[in-house]
C-alpha cells in the first residue's frame, strides 16, 4: 500500500522543512541578539547543539527520505554548522587541563580570526546554495540570501576585531542575522499552514528562475 501511494506521487512522510527553518531562525535569533548586543551570551550554546544542531541534522536526514537533496544538504549542512560552533564554544571555555584546542585559542586575535575563516567556509558553501535556492520559491532564496549577507559581515567583523578595529561590523552583522531569523521563520510558519491546508495560505513566492 505504502509503495502504490508513492507510486501515485504522495508520500506518507511529513514535510521536514518547516522544523529545520524553525530550528535554524531561532538559533540564528539568538546568536544573533547577542552579536547585536541585547542578548546576554551564552544563552545560545545549549540551542546551538540541541535544536539549532541536531534537531535541524534530524530533517536534513529526513529530507534524505523524501528524495529533497536541496533540503537534505542545506539543514544537515546549517545543523552540523550549529553542532560545530557550539561544540567548539564548549572546548574553548572548557578548563580541563587535556583541552588543547582552549590553550590554542588563548589569544583573542587569534579566535577571531578563526571564527572568521569558519564564516568564510560556510558562506562559500551558501554561495551556490543560493544560487540553487532561487529555482524553488522566493521565500527560501530570501533566507539563503539574507544568510549570506549575514556570514560575510560577521566574516568581516572577526578579522577586523582580531586586528583591533571596533566591534561595529560584528553588531550589523548581527542586526542582519535577526533579518534572516525572521525571514526563516516566516518560510517556516507558510510551510506549516500550508502542509495542514489543501492550497497554499501562506505566499512563499515563485521561482526567480527554473
Amino acid at each position: 500500500m505504502a509503495e502504490a501511494t508513492e507510486e501515485r506521487g504522495f508520500s506518507r512522510v511529513a514535510d521536514p522543512a518547516p522544523l529545520g527553518l524553525a530550528a535554524f531562525a531561532l538559533t540564528t535569533f539568538l546568536l544573533s541578539g547577542h552579536n547585536a548586543t541585547f542578548i546576554p551570551d551564552g544563552i545560545w550554546v545549549g540551542v546551538a547543539i540541541i535544536y539549532g544542531g541536531l534537531i535541524q541534522l534530524l530533517a536534513g536526514m529526513w529530507e534524505f527520505r523524501n528524495r529533497n537533496v536541496f533540503g537534505a544538504t542545506a539543514f544537515s549542512t546549517y545543523g552540523g554548522f550549529w553542532l560545530a560552533l557550539g561544540g567548539f564554544v564548549v572546548l574553548i571555555s572548557s578548563n580541563t587541563t587535556l583541552n588543547s584546542v582552549n590553550g590554542a585559542f588563548k589569544d583573542p586575535a587569534q579566535l577571531n580570526n578563526a571564527l572568521a575563516w569558519f564564516l568564510i567556509a560556510f558562506a562559500i558553501f551558501n554561495t551556490y546554495m543560493v544560487l540553487w535556492a532561487s529555482r524553488l520559491n522566493l521565500a527560501t532564496f530570501a533566507v539563503f540570501l539574507a544568510l549570506e549577507i549575514t556570514e560575510i559581515m560577521l566574516a568581516i567583523g572577526f578579522f577586523l576585531v582580531a586586528h583591533g578595529h571596533s566591534a561595529y561590523w560584528l553588531h550589523a552583522g548581527g542586526w542582519a542575522g535577526i533579518v534572516t531569523a525572521a525571514i526563516a521563520w516566516y518560510a517556516s510558519a507558510a510551510g506549516v499552514v500550508n502542509g495542514m491546508s489543501p492550497k497554499p495560505v501562506v505566499p512563499v513566492g515563485r521561482p526567480l528562475w527554473s
